[in-house]
């Protein structure tokens, strides 16, 4: 049904973003960054675009929440329940603050709060086991 997905949400300051979500190991589509956007490249065609308050507040007429009214939880899944411990961790060691964990067996995930407070829900299935 949809061919390409933007998650728009607001930061502070687009370079320390981008320097956060790279250390991470994400990549970024310049083509649609600026110096009041950074666009990370979540999997094929699927992408976050971390914009400067300003920008962002600019987009509709509607006060936008900030960190402290979750306006939303990115979930995005990985290949093993390592992949996710590994995202994680790095997302805690840059800066980010740890967020929830649940191991039901063959569902395993964790959360991290950016240097923002926007949540991100990391997670496994193990696709064998689902029904």
């Amino acid at each position: 049904m949809h061919t390409t997905m933007f998650v728009n949400l607001p930061v502070a300051d687009v370079d320390r973003s981008r320097e956060f979500f790279g250390s991470l190991g994400y990549s970024f589509n310049e083509r649609f960054s600026s110096d009041n956007a950074v666009t990370v490249v979540l999997g094929d065609n699927h992408f976050v675009m971390l914009l400067a308050r300003e920008a962002f507040d600019s987009l509709h007429p509607v006060r936008t929440a900030d960190a402290s009214t979750k306006e939303c939880v990115v979930c995005l899944g990985v290949d093993s329940r390592a992949a996710v411990d590994a995202l994680v961790d790095r997302a805690i060691a840059a800066g980010g603050t740890e967020g929830d964990a649940e191991d039901h067996g063959t569902m395993y995930g964790r959360s991290y709060n950016d240097l923002d407070g926007h949540s991100w829900q990391i997670f496994w299935i193990d696709s064998a086991a689902a029904p």
